[in-house]
C-alpha cells in the first residue's frame, strides 16, 4: 500500500519527501503511520524502477530539498495498482480506504466501476467475525455485550458503505 500511496499522492502534483511523508500520515492516521525507514528505502526503490523522478531545490535553510514527481512508468504502475487492486486491497477496509483515495486517478470510469463492484459483492457475502456451528453469528444472538458492539458497528458501516457504493456505481454509469 505505500507504494500506491506514493505513487497516488505525486500523481497529483511533484512533492518534498517530507511533504509525502505528512500526507501519507494524513492519510494512514494513527493505523499505518509510516516511518523514515520504510518510506525513503521505498522512494529509492521506485526512483531506481524509473517510476519516479527527483530533482533538487533550494530549500529554506541551507540545505537543499529533494523534490520528488511521477515519471510516465510511475502512472502506468499507478493506473493498474488502481486496475487490478489485489484481494487484500478490496477485503482490507483500511487498505480498501487507501484505494478510494486514489480511485478518482484512473482514467476510465468503466475501470473505477469494477474495482467498486468488487468491494460490493465482498459486502454482499454473508459474513462475521464470530461462527457457530458453520454459521455468521448475528449480533442480536450475540450474549457478550462487547462482541454484540463490534457486531453491531460492523453492520451499521457496512450497511452504509454499501448504500454509498450503490450510489457511486450508479453515478458513475450515468455519466
Amino acid at each position: 500500500m505505500l507504494e500506491l500511496t506514493i505513487l497516488g499522492f505525486l500523481d497529483e502534483q511533484p512533492l518534498h519527501g517530507y511533504e509525502l511523508k505528512a500526507r501519507i500520515q494524513g492519510l494512514s492516521g494513527h493505523v499505518r503511520p509510516v516511518s523514515d525507514g520504510a518510506l525513503y528505502p521505498a522512494l529509492s526503490r521506485l526512483v531506481k524502477a524509473g517510476k519516479l523522478d527527483q530533482r533538487t531545490e533550494p530549500g529554506a535553510g541551507a540545505v537543499p530539498r529533494r523534490i520528488l514527481a511521477l515519471t510516465p512508468a510511475g502512472r502506468a504502475a499507478l493506473h493498474e495498482r488502481l486496475r487490478a487492486p489485489k484481494d487484500t486491497d478490496i477485503t482490507d477496509g483500511q487498505r480498501f480506504f487507501t484505494l478510494l483515495a486514489f480511485l478518482g486517478r484512473l482514467p476510465d470510469r468503466a475501470d473505477q466501476i469494477a474495482v467498486l463492484r468488487r468491494r460490493q459483492e465482498f459486502l454482499l457475502a454473508p459474513a462475521s467475525f464470530f461462527y457457530e456451528g458453520g454459521e455468521p453469528v448475528r449480533a442480536e444472538d450475540e450474549p457478550d455485550p462487547f462482541r454484540r458492539g463490534m457486531l453491531r458497528i460492523a453492520r451499521a458501516t457496512g450497511t452504509a458503505e454499501k448504500k454509498w457504493l450503490a450510489e457511486a456505481i450508479a453515478e458513475l454509469e450515468s455519466t
